[in-house]
Formats: C-alpha cells, sequence, structure tokens
C-alpha cells in the first residue's frame, strides 16, 4: 500500500523523469537516408527536422516527382529509427522502475 504522504514526493520524482526524457530525446538525434544516401534528414527523438541534406544529382526541374519521393523515403526511415530509441528509452526507464520486462 502507497503512503499518502508519499505522493507528493512520488510525483517530483515522476516529473523529473519526464524532463530527464525529454531532455535526452531532444538531445538524440537520428538520420533517415534514401536514395543511398543522396537525401539525408536528421531528426531528434521530439520528431523534430534538425537538418535537410541533398545531393544536387537528384534536384533536376524535370523530376521533382523522384526528389519528393527520396524526401518523404527519409524522413520515414528517420522516423523508424526515432521509434526505435524511443522504445528502447521506455524499456530503460522501465527497468529503473522496476517493471517486468516485456512492459515496453
Amino acid at each position: 500500500m502507497i503512503d499518502p504522504s508519499q505522493i507528493g514526493e512520488m510525483m517530483r520524482q515522476a516529473q523529473a523523469m519526464q524532463q530527464k526524457m525529454q531532455d535526452d530525446l531532444r538531445a538524440r538525434v537520428v538520420e533517415g537516408q534514401a536514395g543511398g544516401g543522396m537525401v539525408r534528414i536528421d531528426m531528434n527523438g521530439l520528431y523534430e527536422v534538425t537538418s535537410v541534406k541533398i545531393d544536387p544529382t537528384v534536384v533536376s526541374k524535370d523530376d521533382v516527382g523522384l526528389l519528393e519521393d527520396l524526401v518523404r523515403a527519409a524522413i520515414h526511415a528517420a522516423v523508424a529509427r526515432i521509434e526505435e530509441a524511443r522504445a528502447e528509452q521506455a524499456r530503460g526507464m522501465a527497468g529503473q522502475l522496476g517493471l517486468p520486462p516485456g512492459m515496453f
């Protein structure tokens, strides 16, 4: 049973843990690539795009559709890497909280 007098402290700890998680996610940057690296998107763990790099050879006014597809694919690749990182972080936090393996 939880002691009601400890609820305030537990809430402070949870808020501190949540803030740390947000800070860690903001600092974590992943790269998504498409077209063999011709388009690269850097994104932080909060899904904010921090950098876009496009090889000039894929910039053609005659094939804008290709460039659009490569950008979209690079974003999807970055999002997938962030999802992996977030799941890993959730598993680590679950371990710190003493939750059984497999909860995240």
